[in-house]
């Protein structure tokens, strides 16, 4: 073996110093003066640092902290004998139960986590979204609009010179304020990307592809229970209004569909009884004596049976 690869594996795994290496009481009892006591175990290892700095590891008996341990650094100076204290710190393991890794909150947050009174803020620069007229709030310079803008400004100086403070409000004449006249009073609307999105999520849970779509007799292109939505999100999904339906009050694609299609099985109505041949709910009279005006007897009696010889 060459000198040089004997230099180069010196270099680097140090040979641990032997005072440090010796030093394992003291660096047990730092271990155990900032832990709770019964919490350091056995001693595990001991790894060098560098020249004279010497890193014992004890085991972490505490309960929550499984393959953790206490990681207690000693060190000495040159030609000195007395080994001295550097640093204790807990340490994970290679089989070290860990926490995840941390995640901001925007990218943490799920659909249904908003509660009553949770605020969810927007970013200036949110992709989802894109101005609601134009995006720019001051018209074009030496446009009419621009020109009307400034005197309308002025005037208003004019007037309003007495008042100290006045509330922010839109400059008169800007591009905002007409739109807020106009009732455009959105300064943000979806953008493509925010739509797509949108429609994507939609898609996957009231599409086409879910199982019951794959099983309903008909589509909701066709149902009297879709509600269409405004706008271009119109051409492709509705609102289901069925309140028996699995989708009832959600966004479902014009391809979704479900056993509760308003076309796909209509009730037959009721068949309608034949008329009764003979009536009877109606009582007929029948006289024991036949009318005199009927022609059947006369109206005069006739002469004395006795004349006849009959008694």
């Amino acid at each position: 073996m060459s000198a040089a690869t004997t230099r180069s594996r010196t270099a680097r795994t140090p040979v641990p110093d032997r005072l440090c290496a010796e030093a394992v009481d003291l660096a047990r009892a730092a271990a155990e003066e900032a832990a709770a006591p019964g919490v350091v175990g056995e001693h595990v290892a001991v790894v060098s640092e560098g020249d004279r700095v010497v890193t014992h590891f004890f085991e972490c008996e505490e309960p929550g902290y499984r393959g953790w341990r206490w990681a207690v650094t000693v060190a000495r100076a040159s030609r000195a004998k007395n080994v001295t204290l550097d640093e204790t710190v807990l340490l994970p393991g290679s089989d070290a139960i860990l926490a995840p890794e941390w995640v901001p909150w925007s990218e943490r947050l799920r659909p249904g986590d908003m509660g009553p009174g949770d605020l969810l803020p927007t970013e200036a620069d949110d992709i989802r979204l894109e101005p609601g007229y134009t995006g720019e709030d001051e018209p074009p310079p030496n446009s009419a609009v621009s020109e009307v803008s400034q005197e309308m400004a002025d005037l208003v100086d004019a007037e309003d010179a007495e008042l100290t403070t006045r509330p922010a409000t839109t400059s008169r004449g800007s591009i905002a304020a007409v739109a807020d006249e106009l009732g455009m009073r959105r300064a943000r609307v979806l953008s493509r990307y925010g739509l797509h999105a949108a429609a994507d999520r939609w898609d996957e849970a009231f599409g086409a592809k879910t199982p019951m779509a794959q099983a309903a007799p008909a589509s909701c292109v066709t149902c009297a229970f879709l509600v269409p939505l405004a706008g271009s999100l119109r051409q492709a999904f509705g609102v289901c209004a069925n309140e028996f339906g699995p989708a009832d009050g959600r966004v479902v694609s014009l391809s979704y569909g479900c056993g509760g299609h308003s076309e796909a099985a209509v009730m037959p109505k009721p068949p309608k009884p034949a008329p009764h041949a003979l009536d009877t709910m109606q009582v007929d009279e029948y006289p024991l004596r036949p009318a005199r005006d009927s022609g059947s007897v006369p109206a005069e009696a006739d002469a004395p049976t006795e004349d006849l010889g009959h008694s």
